[in-house]
């Protein structure tokens, strides 16, 4: 009867040993088949963010090697971001936007990006061509005062409108409705910064100040953003 009693222990803890044994194998194959390149890009978004353009770069293409082709999409379109806004580099921007289109021409940036490679395509154009009769410093100062006065006349129209649905506010609400007229709401997506976002609204991304004014509780006076909150654009 002992025997039996001992042999039926052995069994259990040998069970016991071979769970733990799963378990461990498992969270180990975890690890391993996590891809190499998830850190690379998170550092890579850190160095963005705090202004070290060309160590952002470097970990963004060292990155590429490593991801799979959707990621690499994504990949693309941030060195093309960086080459565009920061480094002042619109035939490297060019190349990762081709890039991304290649990976993703459907992807939720198509769009957005098409428009930008039209723009950085007359650009070089303008850049290269030596009897330009616009220089581009002063193609841009141009554009910059039509962004500006189509502003103006955008905030003229809603408080005109804000001022013909007085009568049918509610009593209290008005104050508070004249204060947000011309503000609007944006919900954060993977990869967005604030230079990103305010070149996606003004066509400009030196107004990035701006939105981190108009977001300052929310932000807590830092620059980085999380996918999915909403933030305000003023």
């Amino acid at each position: 009867m002992k025997f039996r009693c001992l042999f039926v222990d052995s069994s259990k803890r040998a069970a016991v040993s071979v769970l733990f044994l799963l378990v461990f194998l498992t969270s180990s194959c975890d690890r391993m088949v996590t891809p190499r390149s998830t850190q690379i890009i998170k550092d890579a978004d850190a160095k963005a963010a705090d202004g070290d353009y060309l160590r952002a770069i470097n970990l963004y293409e060292s990155a590429l090697a490593d991801s799979e082709s959707i990621r690499n999409a994504d990949i693309h379109y941030k060195l093309a971001m960086l080459y565009d806004d920061k480094m002042n580099d619109p035939l490297n921007a060019l190349h990762h936007y081709k890039r991304y289109l290649t990976l993703s021409p459907s992807g939720a940036r198509a769009a957005e990006v098409k428009n930008f490679m039209k723009r950085d395509e007359v650009t070089l154009a303008t850049t290269l061509s030596g009897d330009a009769i616009v220089t581009r410093a002063e193609a841009a100062r141009l554009k910059n005062e039509n962004l500006t006065l189509r502003k103006e006349l955008e905030d003229r129209a809603l408080k005109l409108k804000a001022a013909t649905d007085t009568a049918s506010r509610r009593p209290g609400h008005g104050t508070d409705h004249e204060k947000n007229v011309g503000n609007q709401s944006y919900v954060v997506e993977e990869g967005d910064t604030l230079y990103s976002i305010a070149r996606k609204f003004y066509n400009s991304p030196k107004r990035w100040r701006d939105i981190r004014d108009a977001n300052k509780k929310k932000l807590a006076g830092g620059t980085k953003l999380q996918p999915g909150e909403t933030i305000t654009i003023p």
